[in-house]
């Protein structure tokens, strides 16, 4: 299945489900809220409501207010090497906060106090049903889908400190989505699904997600070890080489171009930078 949030208007949303070319609308707030019943697959399968043409969907974050966002740093090889990194021993791990995150077709707003804002392409996992002390081998089970995340940085930020946070959280900077994808209709992990990024129909990033260090049962796991993972919590797995500070000479994204994220089998985003607006 694909499920989504759904703008109804500008202060309403609703959960939706994929069928065929439409979108039917199902009795809950949004994707997160749905999650957090536990229902089975096949009770959300066959709900009905009314239905919404798939062209005219205005979506949402996937999970427009998960109680976590947690994200992968240093997760492929190729960014490793391309950032002058050491390969990390364990998941190099940083957070957002949800005010960063915006539509599959919202424009995303570049801060007036950076200079460097840079594309990541990413695998996002949507926690399902949870729980603490996951073991790897069961990681998966709690994964309720997956979708398209760019961790869009302000590198000017992300390196006054050691820390990543204030570089990665700017509002309106990290689109998510279109949809979730449930694991029925990926590869175990969605591993080996090709993931690219385009600049104004450039391709900048193009590897797979087979390449990850840390896989998705490796995240999961490790994660809850740390903390209880919830319904609809989101995670980013990390990106791949061919982000812009990688380049010599570096490259930043300018207002007036547009940033396609895909990955073959879960969906693509496509977001008009803009400038913000000083007022």
């Amino acid at each position: 299945m694909k499920l989504a949030t759904a703008r109804l208007s500008l202060a309403s949303t609703t959960a939706v489900r994929l069928d065929g070319e439409e979108w039917v609308q199902l009795p809950y707030r949004d994707l997160g809220e749905l999650l957090a019943w536990q229902l089975p697959w096949s009770e959300i399968a066959a709900m009905n409501g009314p239905r919404l043409p798939a062209s005219a969907l205005d979506v949402a974050p996937v999970v427009p207010a998960p109680d976590k966002i947690v994200c992968l740093g240093l997760n492929y090889a190729s960014h490793i090497h391309e950032m002058g990194r050491p390969t990390p021993q364990y998941p190099t791990l940083f957070a957002k906060y949800r005010g960063a995150l915006i539509g599959a077709r919202d424009r995303i707003v570049l801060p007036m106090v950076s200079r460097e804002m840079d594309w990541e392409a990413e695998l996002g996992i949507v926690i399902g049903k949870g729980g603490r002390h996951i073991p790897r081998e069961r990681a998966l089970d709690s994964v309720a889908g997956y979708t398209v995340i760019n961790d869009v940085t302000a590198r000017d930020w992300q390196h006054r400190t050691r820390e990543f946070l204030s570089g990665k959280t700017f509002e309106a900077t990290t689109p998510v989505g279109p949809w979730l994808v449930t694991p029925d209709e990926l590869p175990p992990g969605a591993s080996g699904l090709p993931i690219t990024c385009e600049v104004d129909g450039e391709t900048v990033q193009k590897s797979t997600t087979s390449d990850l260090l840390f896989d998705v049962a490796d995240i999961v796991s490790y994660l809850s070890q740390i903390i209880t993972l919830l319904p609809g919590d989101l995670i980013a797995t990390g990106t791949p080489g061919g982000v812009g500070a990688g380049r010599d000479p570096q490259v930043f994204l300018r207002s007036g171009q547009v940033l396609t994220t895909r990955i073959d089998g879960i969906g693509e985003l496509t977001n008009l930078c803009i400038d913000e607006d000083p007022a």
